[in-house]
């Protein structure tokens, strides 16, 4: 694909009220959004107004806060959400075009189980569904019966055989293997089923998934991990990967190391969409859209900023500090997100901020892109970006929610058209389509067709 045919891909991020750290509070947030499903009808029909992509919902199988800290916990909008499968299924049958992105962990969840509820969500959206493959950086191994959360280096090698096996599953049978001939009696063409049969280090998976290939053939696999083994993980199986960078030069090493990666797996570079975070504050003037900058910023209340702080720095005592005191390092390893922990660090040590400099920097889009301006800055920026090696689209992510990506779709989309830059109608009916990224071969088509018995393969009609 030439750069004069290759076109921006847009995905709006959701958090349910905004990202910005105490969005809630803002009067135009919808405060009950978690719980709201015609605040998120709202947002992703405006998404698909805007020609987006895709909408994602980021989520974690276990609580966002520390309980124990009162005075954070009980200002924490990200307490209370819905499931995104299940919100998915539900929006897409308000919505024809745009994608569903949903986060599932290869940590605290089953291969099999993930495998299944994805490709029903495919075909339940007609093909618009993609899994977002999270390791999971926070512990939450006592809502699982887990005797302890796993090393970060386990939980990739966990990672890279459970995608193996989730996408063997979604191969278990052949597009056309449910042929559903009445006059015949035969209901499934059983020279095109195939036993996955996995025995490996952390997975025994005998198969076949109890649905039919989904219409993608597999969902769109999007990653989000930066770390080393999280780059090396996303060139062999990602088709997305949604990174968090500040500054264009980081997010152009970023974007060459993802892609030189590829062909040793015999991957081209369009196979895999580079997608940053950007946290969009738009104004009519600069001076309007720094205002509006600065009143988000006073809505963190000092228990917040300290709480953002804590979880920065843990095992790190804070108490003998001041909110204008430089910085300090971070420590140095974690079994969290390496690749945050990186991205702050590097933060710290390049512009050396005072903790009240740091914390307003997290609290608005956690280590992403924050861009603050008119709608023709906003979309200098991202043409920068698109055009100068650092990204393939972008993950926007409303400050407020809903009028920040009403606000986005109004004013900066319409810019980005005019500019050549970004679609005016949707070129396929599937994700995978209005990606630009191929439809996956049967991978067990091709290996040596397991003689099964009707026992073995067990009623499907």
């Amino acid at each position: 694909m030439s750069n004069h045919d290759r076109k921006l891909r847009l995905g709006a991020f959701l958090q349910a009220t905004g990202h910005h750290v105490s969005a809630w509070l803002h009067p135009d947030a919808q405060a009950d959004a978690g719980h709201n499903l015609e605040h998120y009808k709202q947002v992703v029909q405006t998404a698909e107004r805007g020609k987006f992509d895709m909408v994602f919902v980021a989520d974690s199988p276990g609580g966002y806060a520390d309980f124990t800290d009162e005075a954070t916990f009980k200002q924490n909008a990200k307490a209370a959400h819905f499931e995104p499968i299940t919100l998915w299924s539900a929006l897409s049958q308000v919505t024809e075009r745009i994608g569903f992105v949903a986060t599932s962990t290869t940590t605290y969840e089953d291969p099999y189980t993930t495998a299944r509820k994805f490709a029903s969500l495919d075909w339940i959206s007609g093909g618009r569904a993609g899994w977002n493959v999270v390791t999971t950086g926070a512990d939450v191994s006592a809502n699982f019966s887990k005797p302890a959360h796993l090393e970060h280096a386990r939980r990739y090698d966990r990672a890279e055989e459970y995608i193996d096996v989730v996408k063997g599953l979604w191969d278990s049978y052949e597009d056309d293997a449910f042929v559903r001939d009445r006059d015949a009696g035969v209901y499934l063409d059983t020279d095109k089923f195939h036993l996955l049969a996995h025995e490996g280090e952390h997975f025994q998976v005998r198969g076949p998934l109890n649905i039919a290939r989904s219409p993608q053939g597999y969902p769109v696999i999007v990653q989000a991990g930066a770390s080393e083994p999280g780059r090396e993980l996303a060139a062999r199986t990602a088709e997305v990967i949604f990174t968090a960078n500040l500054i264009l030069a980081d997010a152009q090493e970023f974007y060459a190391d993802i892609k030189a990666r590829l062909p040793r797996y015999g991957r081209r570079a369009e196979d895999l969409l580079v997608m940053p975070g950007i946290f969009p504050v738009l104004g009519g003037t600069e001076a309007e859209a720094a205002t509006r900058y600065e009143a988000l910023q006073s809505l963190v209340h000092p228990s917040i900023a300290w709480g953002i702080l804590r979880r920065h720095y843990q095992g790190i005592d804070l108490s003998g500090y001041a909110l204008d005191d430089i910085a300090p390092p971070l420590p140095n390893d974690t079994n969290g997100s390496k690749s945050r922990l990186k991205l702050v660090s590097d933060l710290i040590e390049r512009d050396r901020p005072t903790l009240r400099q740091l914390y307003r920097q997290v609290s608005t889009a956690r280590g992403h892109l924050t861009s603050v301006g008119t709608p023709e800055q906003i979309a200098d920026v991202i043409q920068t970006w698109f055009e100068q090696g650092a990204a393939d689209g972008f993950n926007i992510m409303p400050p407020i929610l809903p009028t920040g990506l009403t606000d986005f779709v109004d004013q900066v989309v319409p810019i980005l058209q005019r500019r050549g830059l970004f679609r005016a109608e949707y070129e396929g009916q599937t994700l995978r389509e209005n990606l630009g990224l191929r439809r996956p071969e049967n991978g067990l088509k091709s290996r040596a067709r397991t003689a099964v018995s009707p026992e073995a393969i067990g009623a499907h009609a």
